[in-house]
């Protein structure tokens, strides 16, 4: 699924006026691709998803699909958010079965997609248990599990990793990585962990702030063959790259709330997880 965003804008209204969230924004996310989006919070990186998902409509400019202009929510593109949102009274396979509910496929047929699913993301054996007798990895896997059951040809994923320990964080990595390499199927991934999305990323999108915009467009594919090694010395080179310019937009902010325009003493980060969470 090719995905365009062509010079779009987006503002929300609320208690304090107008608010422009996106500012000519045009990002190409051609199909079975890997693209990550990076920013301070603020910045738009949700509403692009929202944009893409079809929940939100653009002011002006275009979000396409395969060249065509989204016009709603469709079941080619599914959504992953931080909550993994899990059914409590259900089992395990009944949350993944759940958007099959209202398909037209028999009951052999969706409970194939369902073990597949299950098998996919290793929780097969788990099926029959509840979602409060699984660990905080395991119920996103399981989320991972409900989104591969609808066989979408796109899957827009907002921060899902961010409430896990940085342990797990790296085993579902590996698990979102070999789950898009299987299926082709399109990836937009948010994060505020510069390390992840070179880790992850056929391409990473650094997005500014007030209003939202991107700073700045990375290829990586070509400069870091798979299976990347965190430590690698090319992907450090290109997390410092991705810190340098989320640094900048962080500086921007740091002046624009300062009572004298001048920015706030900052040191430059080390490319962690976090920088600009809490602006």
């Amino acid at each position: 699924m090719d995905i365009s965003l062509r010079d779009v804008e987006k503002s929300f209204t609320g208690r304090d006026g107008q608010h422009t969230a996106l500012a000519g924004v045009s990002i190409e996310i051609p199909s079975g691709s890997f693209v990550c989006l990076l920013g301070p919070s603020g910045c738009g990186k949700t509403t692009v998803l929202n944009l893409i998902a079809g929940f939100e409509r653009a002011d002006s400019g275009k979000v396409l699909v395969d060249g065509r202009e989204i016009d709603g929510p469709g079941p080619d593109r599914v959504v992953m958010f931080q909550d993994p949102a899990l059914f409590p009274w259900l089992s395990v396979e009944q949350n993944v079965g759940f958007p099959l509910e209202r398909s037209a496929l028999g009951t052999v047929e969706r409970a194939e997609r369902m073990h597949e699913a299950l098998r996919v993301v290793h929780l097969y054996k788990f099926r029959n248990a509840q979602p409060h007798e699984l660990s905080g990895g395991m119920r996103a896997r399981a989320a991972i599990a409900r989104a591969l059951v609808m066989e979408p040809r796109a899957m827009l994923m907002d921060e899902p990793f961010a409430a896990l320990d940085a342990q797990t964080r790296e085993l579902l990595q590996t698990e979102i990585e070999r789950v898009w390499q299987r299926t082709k199927a399109t990836m937009v991934f948010v994060t505020h962990d510069n390390r992840e999305a070179v880790r992850l990323a056929t391409r990473v999108v650094v997005m500014g702030t007030r209003p939202g915009s991107v700073k700045l467009e990375l290829d990586v594919e070509e400069d870091l063959p798979r299976p990347r090694d965190p430590l690698d010395r090319n992907v450090n080179l290109l997390v410092t790259r991705v810190q340098r310019a989320l640094q900048a937009e962080i500086e921007k902010i740091a002046r624009e709330e300062s009572d004298d325009g001048k920015p706030s003493p900052s040191r430059p980060g080390r490319g962690g997880p976090d920088l600009g969470r809490d602006i």
